[in-house]
């Protein structure tokens, strides 16, 4: 796997992770920082060709 590819993947996992700690943290704000970083993340995924579901971005 490409640097490239590890680092998109990397990034949609952290972005997912944030996104879950501000809905359990119910902060509102957060939460809407986070899904417009996961959105930016995964259009960048999905712009090299990854498909995020299935490429294993929720694996370690």
């Amino acid at each position: 796997m490409g640097t490239v590819v590890e680092a998109l993947l990397a990034r949609v996992r952290a972005a997912r992770a944030g996104l879950a700690a501000a809905v359990a943290a119910d902060d509102p704000y957060a939460v809407a920082v986070a899904r417009d970083e996961l959105d930016d993340a995964v259009r960048l995924a999905c712009g090299y060709g990854l498909d995020v579901e299935v490429a294993g971005a929720d694996e370690e």
